[in-house]
C-alpha cells in the first residue's frame, strides 16, 4: 500500500519523484508522436510523463530522445560464450533491458542445474533475463545428449518468478504427430506462452503445429513463411545472429500495419559480432536504413515484444509501466547514451556491486581419446550425401557427390571443397564418432573443432586431415570443452569454455579478442565463411532442414531419419 501511495502521489507531483529525467523527447511508440516534458521515476516505475517534475535526482538528458528498453525476445545467452553475467555487461548498455532465453544448450549438457544455473542468476542481473523451459532435451531422438527433461522434469522448475512458459518446440515433428511425450510437455504448459520453433512449415502441418498453442516463431526465413505464419496467428519475431541472418529477408514485411505482431531477436549472437556490429541496437538501425518506419522498428522492439510474451509491464514509456528507458542521440543511429533497467541507471559501478554465481558444469567433457583411424569413411559406395552449407542461413542442402574410395576410404578432397565432418560423443554415454561430408567452408588444410554443437554440444571437428582433425578433437577434453584451430599438429588458436563447454569464465571482451584469433588463424586454413565455428555447430541440429550429421550419423531432417 504504501508504495502504492508513493506511486500516485509522485505521479500527481505532490510529492518529489525519486528521479526526474528532464530535457529530452520522449518517442512513443504507440501513435508515433514526440512528448516533450520531464520522465518522472517512481522506484522502479515511471509515474509521469509530458508534465514538469520536481525530484530527489534530477537527470539531464537534453538534446536526447527516450525510447523504451529493448527486448530480446528469443536468445541462448550460452551462444554468447559468456556468462549470464557478462552477458549482461555486453548488451545492457546497448539498450537491451529484457532478454528472454532458452538455456536448452546448457540443458542439454547438465540437465536441470543448468536451468537452475540461470533462474538463479536471472535474480542477481541488472537486466531482466526471462528464463523460459527448454522443450526439447534432446532435440530429437537421433543424438546423444548429456541430459533428457521430461514434462515431469520441467515441472519442477516452474514456479521460479524468471518464467514465462515453454522454449521453442524444436520437435515439429512430435507435435504434428502426436508423440506422447510432447503432448505431455505441451499438456503441462496449456493456456500459457509455448514459443516455437518450425522452420519451412506449412499448409495444413502449420495449421496442426499452431493448433498445439504455440504462440510465437523465429524461424521464418522468407516473407512468405512470414507472412503465413502472420496469417495463422502467429507473432513472428525477426532474427539476425551470428549465423542464422533473416533481417534482410524480412524487413519487407515490418509495416506499421504488422508491427504489433512482429518482435525482434538474435537467437545465437557472440560477442565479437555484437562488438563489431550490435546486438537488437543493429537490428534497429539496419531496419531503419533499409526504409522501414522508425515507429514500426521501435515497436516491434518493445511494447510488441512485451504483448507477445504477456509482459505486461513494459514496453512503453508510459505511467505505471516498469522504467526501462534508453536515451539516444537519434532514432536512426540507436547509440544508447543512457540506459535505465527498472529505474536504475546502467554504470560500471553499478555492475560491480552486482552478485554473481560459481560456475556449473565444469570437467564436461567426457569424450574419448581418438585416432587418425577413426575419421575414416569406411564404405565402397562413390555415391555421397553432403551437408551444403548455405552461408548466413542455418539451414543446409542435401547435396549428392561422387567421391572414389581410396583403400576402403572415401579422403576429403579440398580442390572441391569436399572436407570431412565428424561428430563425437562427449557425455561420456557411448563414445559414438560419425562422419560424413560438408561443402562450404571452403578449407584447404587443418581442422576446426568446437563443443558449442547444437543442441547436444557433442565436439563436432570438421578437417582436411585426419592428423590435424584428431589433435582439435583430443584438446577439447584438456580445455573443458571450446573451440580450436589447428594444423600442421600445431594448434594454432584456441577459446576455452569450461562452462559446460558452453561459456567463458573470462570478461567478455577477452572472448572477443581471442575470437579475433581464431577468425584469423580459420582463415589461414582457407576458410571463407565470416562466422565458421557458430556455422559448424548448427551442422549438427537434426531439426533444420535439410541434412545435418550428429553422433549417430548423417540425418535427413525432412525424412527425420538417419541415414
Amino acid at each position: 500500500m504504501a508504495n502504492l501511495e508513493r506511486r500516485i502521489a509522485q505521479g500527481r507531483g505532490d510529492t518529489p519523484a525519486d528521479i526526474v529525467l528532464r530535457g529530452g523527447t520522449v518517442f512513443d511508440v504507440v501513435t508515433g508522436t514526440m512528448i516533450d516534458g520531464d520522465v518522472a521515476i517512481c522506484d522502479d516505475t515511471i509515474v509521469g510523463i509530458g508534465a514538469e517534475y520536481e525530484g530527489t535526482e534530477i537527470i539531464d538528458v537534453s538534446g536526447l530522445t527516450l525510447v523504451p528498453g529493448f527486448i530480446d525476445t528469443h536468445l541462448h545467452i550460452e551462444s554468447s560464450l559468456v556468462t549470464p553475467f557478462e552477458f549482461d555487461r555486453c548488451v545492457a548498455p546497448r539498450g537491451i533491458t529484457t532478454a528472454i532465453c532458452d538455456p536448452h544448450e546448457i540443458a542439454n549438457v547438465i540437465g536441470l542445474p543448468g536451468i537452475r544455473y540461470f533462474q538463479e542468476a536471472s535474480e542477481h542481473t541488472l537486466m531482466d533475463i526471462r528464463v523460459q523451459l527448454s522443450s526439447c532435451v534432446p532435440s530429437t531422438h537421433m543424438e546423444t545428449a548429456g541430459a533428457t527433461l521430461s514434462a515431469e522434469d520441467l515441472a519442477k522448475v516452474m514456479d521460479h518468478p524468471s518464467g514465462i512458459g515453454l522454449a521453442e518446440f524444436m520437435n515439429y515433428p512430435g507435435v504434428i504427430h502426436r508423440d506422447p511425450g510432447c503432448l505431455e510437455k505441451l499438456s503441462l504448459f496449456e493456456g500459457g506462452h509455448i514459443d516455437g520453433h518450425c522452420p519451412q512449415l506449412v499448409g495444413k502441418d502449420l495449421n496442426a503445429y499452431i493448433a498445439a498453442g504455440i504462440r510465437t516463431e523465429h524461424e521464418a526465413t522468407t516473407a512468405e513463411e512470414a507472412l503465413e505464419k502472420l496469417r495463422k496467428g502467429m507473432r513472428v519475431l525477426i532474427r539476425e545472429g551470428s549465423v542464422s541472418k533473416d533481417l534482410e529477408a524480412l524487413a519487407p514485411v515490418l509495416t506499421e500495419a504488422t508491427s504489433p505482431y512482429l518482435c525482434l531477436c538474435t537467437d545465437d549472437r557472440n560477442p565479437l559480432d555484437i562488438g563489431e556490429h550490435g546486438h537488437l541496437d543493429y537490428m534497429i538501425r539496419r531496419l531503419i536504413a533499409r526504409g522501414a518506419s522508425p515507429l514500426a522498428v521501435y515497436r516491434a522492439a518493445s511494447l510488441s515484444a512485451a504483448e507477445a510474451f504477456g509482459l505486461k509491464d513494459r514496453g512503453h514509456i508510459a505511467p505505471g509501466k516498469r522504467a526501462d528507458i534508453v536515451a539516444l542521440d537519434s532514432l536512426e543511429t540507436c547509440d544508447a547514451q543512457m540506459v535505465f533497467c527498472a529505474g536504475r541507471r546502467l554504470t560500471d559501478k553499478a555492475f560491480g556491486a552486482r552478485k554473481t554465481l560459481p560456475p556449473v558444469g565444469r570437467k564436461s567433457v567426457l569424450a574419448p581419446t581418438v585416432t587418425p583411424e577413426d575419421f575414416r569413411a569406411r564404405t565402397n559406395r562413390a555415391e555421397t550425401d553432403v551437408i551444403g552449407i548455405l552461408e548466413g542461413k542455418i539451414i543446409t542442402e542435401h547435396l549428392h557427390e561422387d567421391i572414389p574410395v581410396q583403400d576402403g576410404d572415401k579422403r576429403p578432397d579440398p580442390t572441391r571443397d569436399l572436407i570431412r565432418i565428424s561428430v563425437i560423443e562427449r557425455h561420456g554415454k557411448n563414445g559414438n564418432i560419425a562422419s560424413g561430408f560438408v561443402k562450404g567452408f571452403g578449407l584447404k588444410s587443418g581442422a576446426i573443432a568446437s563443443t558449442v554443437c547444437h543442441d547436444h554440444h557433442n565436439i563436432a571437428v570438421v578437417g582436411a586431415t585426419y592428423d590435424d582433425m584428431a589433435l582439435a578433437a583430443n584438446r577439447m577434453s584438456e580445455i573443458e570443452g571450446g573451440f580450436v584451430v589447428a594444423r600442421d599438429g600445431e594448434i594454432l588458436a584456441e577459446l576455452a569454455l569450461p562452462v559446460a563447454g558452453l561459456m567463458s569464465l573470462e570478461p567478455f571482451e577477452e572472448v572477443r579478442d581471442r575470437l579475433v584469433a581464431l577468425r584469423s588463424a580459420a582463415r589461414t586454413l582457407g576458410v571463407t565463411l565470416e562466422e565458421p565455428f557458430l556455422q559448424l555447430a548448427f551442422l549438427a541440429l537434426p531439426v533444420i532442414p535439410a541434412l545435418k550429421i550428429t553422433d549417430r550419423g548423417m540425418v535427413d531432417v525432412l525424412k527425420f531419419e538417419i541415414l
